[in-house]
């Protein structure tokens, strides 16, 4: 065989017209017929065609996986930029330029970048989709931080536009700011909380956790629960505080108002009244005044109360002498208002009262309460009267000074203190004048008073109408009295007069010259005031010269009215001296 292949060079270059040559060369030594060799060159033939049919199948086949290739990839283009949103990529080849395989090489690169770019895309998806599960999942108090990247959502990758991210992105940060809203929310709240626990004295720690584990002091700021139930239960938790603040304000401040009432009856020394200043300071505070810690802890309440019990014991043993001291106050009361009371009837029936046991001393004390308030409201309704009535007491004082004053014949005088005493007199003079004005007034006031009471206005007893009109009816009396004294003297110096003229005309035949004006010597002669001090009628004296002094004592030695009720003008203090006067005589 090797030296066959020696012998012909041919070999190293094999063809089929060699190989047919080399058949025909076979078939000649051997013989073969041409019908043979036709067969088998017919045969050849076929064979050759089926290689080629088999090699142009394959091909047709490869081109068309590599159409479908093509295909594909400009199909997952498409989707790509679809996907992505994008109308157009940057460096993205021409359709139907070059070769099947040139155009899958182009797009290969478009295709891989397009790939990396949508992994991008999903993950910003991813990221910012799980931060918004997050956010819902803490607001509406599903969140588990340790399941915590384990979101139960699925990126929609149909949609990977920048649009939509926005849209995302827009959420989150929407949801940031609620979330940034509810934190804050829930930082007062239990700041709130700790501020209400401290003036109440409760457990701040225990309250917070049971409303959510996460509120105490140990947890993070960011890591607390904003979550609806937790507001919604930190809201409830603050309404029930404040509202239990609120009925122990009032519960200290009824006991304060007691502690302090129960002081005042029993005289409590101020060494024993600050030990409950914490207790007094707030007794008219508001709820939102109160912020000291403590402030109104059980236990203080407790002790007010503790306090106040004791007092009310020690208050029911101490019964009379409290009892008495409003007796006293009540006393006082219609004492300043000019009331007369029987407090000796009173005060029996105070110690009967206590005695028999037949009332519980709380009412008792009540119901003298009562009657002092309806004595300041009936001492309040008289106060307007009662304060004309004393500048009626004082005028009429000054108008008997001043009647004193002008009988006085010295009063003239260069001495000591007679300018101090003629200024008094000017006032006394206006102030007697207004005297009329004021008694009408009085009188005005006191039926006005009486008819809307429907009582008489008594002044220590006495009807102050009949007092008014007693005066009235004496000052009447008194300018008819000093009319007729007036007139007496009138006649008597005429008289006298005419007496000295017929003396002088016996004696040196002369009579005066009636235009010689009298001489200024004092001559013996009756006083014009000549008739007894009046007083008023129906115990006035008695029971209307009582006033109340500044320290609230009544002053027995002031008269109510005056001793003389008519005021003497200047013009008859004049008359009263010449009545005392001589009547000149002639030289």
């Amino acid at each position: 065989m090797a030296a066959t292949d020696g012998q012909n060079p041919l070999l190293d270059e094999i063809t089929c017209g060699s190989l047919l040559h080399k058949l025909q060369e076979i078939w000649d030594e051997v013989g073969e017929s041409d019908e043979e060799r036709d067969k088998m060159l017919l045969q050849i033939e076929e064979e050759c065609l089926d290689v080629y049919k088999r090699k142009v199948e394959m091909a047709a086949k490869s081109r068309a996986r590599l159409l479908q290739s093509l295909s594909d990839a400009k199909l997952e283009l498409s989707s790509l930029l679809l996907a992505l949103g994008e109308n157009s990529f940057t460096g993205m080849p021409d359709k139907t330029s070059g070769t099947i395989k040139e155009q899958l090489a182009a797009i290969a690169p478009t295709l891989e970048q397009l790939w990396q770019q949508k992994e991008e895309r999903v993950k910003e998806f991813s990221d910012v989709q799980l931060q918004i599960e997050q956010i819902c999942g803490e607001i509406t108090g599903d969140f588990n931080p340790d399941q915590t990247g384990s979101g139960s959502f699925t990126v929609d990758e149909s949609d990977l536009s920048l649009k939509k991210l926005d849209e995302y992105q827009s959420q989150h940060q929407e949801l940031q700011r609620e979330k940034s809203e509810r934190l804050h929310k829930v930082l007062e709240y239990v700041s709130t909380v700790h501020d209400l626990c401290a003036v109440l004295g409760m457990d701040f720690f225990s309250i917070v956790t049971e409303v959510h584990p996460s509120l105490n002091d140990a947890v993070g700021v960011h890591s607390k629960s904003i979550s609806n139930g937790t507001l919604a239960k930190l809201a409830k938790t603050v309404s029930a505080l404040k509202e239990d603040k609120k009925q122990r304000l009032h519960k200290l401040q009824e006991l304060a108002s007691q502690l302090i009432d129960l002081w005042n009856l029993m005289d409590t020394p101020t060494e024993e009244r600050r030990l409950f200043d914490h207790v007094t300071c707030n007794i008219s505070a508001s709820v939102d005044e109160v912020t000291v810690p403590g402030a109104l802890a059980l236990d203080l309440i407790e002790q007010a109360e503790v306090e106040v019990e004791r007092l009310d014991q020690l208050k029911a043993s101490k019964m009379k002498e409290i009892a008495f001291k409003k007796q006293d106050e009540l006393e006082e009361i219609y004492a300043r208002a000019h009331v007369e009371i029987n407090p000796e009837a009173a005060r029996g029936n105070i110690l009967s009262l206590i005695d028999s046991g037949n009332i519980e001393p709380s009412e008792l004390l009540t119901d003298m309460d009562k009657q002092i308030a309806a004595a300041k409201e009936e001492a309040l309704s008289r106060k307007e009267i009662l304060d004309k009535v004393e500048k009626w007491m004082s005028a009429c004082e000054e108008e008997s000074w001043l009647e004193d004053y002008n009988r006085d014949e010295n009063r003239y005088n260069a001495s000591r203190g007679a300018h101090i005493n003629l200024k008094r007199a000017e006032k006394a003079r206006i102030l007697v004048g207004k005297i009329p004005a004021l008694v009408d007034t009085l009188v005005a006031k006191t039926r006005t008073w009486e008819e809307v009471h429907n009582m008489s206005f008594t002044y220590d007893g006495v009807p102050l109408l009949a007092m008014l009109d007693e005066y009235a009816m004496l000052r009447h009396e008194r300018q008819e009295e000093k009319r007729r004294m007036r007139a007496s003297f009138n006649d008597d110096q005429k008289k006298y007069y005419e007496q000295q003229s017929t003396d002088q005309e016996s004696v040196f035949g002369l009579r005066p010259s009636p235009a010689r004006p009298l001489g200024n010597k004092k001559v013996v002669g009756p006083r014009p005031n000549g008739t007894p001090n009046r007083r008023l009628s129906l115990n006035v004296h008695q029971n209307g010269s009582r006033s109340i002094t500044k320290d609230g004592k009544r002053d027995n030695t002031r008269p109510v009215a005056p001793l003389n009720y008519v005021s003497i003008s200047k013009e008859d203090a004049a008359s009263h001296v010449s009545g005392t006067e001589p009547v000149p005589t002639s030289p």
